[in-house]
């Protein structure tokens, strides 16, 4: 079931916990070398969410904001959310294979949580 993307945007899709309705967001996409490595790097904020991949951790070194990280497995299930203050570094997580970035506080208002499986769809 591995995924593929292209640098570029789409939308991120949080189903709503308890029925209530899902979230539908902007998403930028960095699939790229390039782009993962540049990530949010220099912004004040991010518009919606960031999906990088593939990866399995990240840092803040160089940022300007705090921010929410969630941790995909292979089927886009939520493995784990932190917040990271800028200049830290996430540790290696062994079953991530992708990592959304937003802003700080931005996960838990949309109720992505562990078990949480997000839809990606690439425009």
């Amino acid at each position: 079931m591995g995924r593929r993307w292209q640098d570029g945007r789409g939308r991120l899709i949080v189903p709503g916990g308890g029925g209530g309705p899902a979230v539908v967001l902007p998403l930028e996409i960095a699939a790229s070398y390039r782009a993962r490595t540049k990530g949010l790097l220099g912004r004040n904020s991010v518009d919606g969410a960031m999906l990088l991949s593939p990866a399995n951790s990240v840092h803040t070194f160089r940022m300007r904001f705090p921010i929410d990280v969630a941790y995909l497995d292979r089927h886009l299930t939520v493995i784990a959310v932190h917040t990271m203050r800028p200049g830290r570094c996430g540790l290696p997580r062994l079953r991530s294979r992708h990592v959304l970035e937003a802003e700080s506080g931005a996960m838990a208002e949309w109720g992505m949580r562990v078990g949480t499986r997000v839809t990606v769809e690439p425009l």
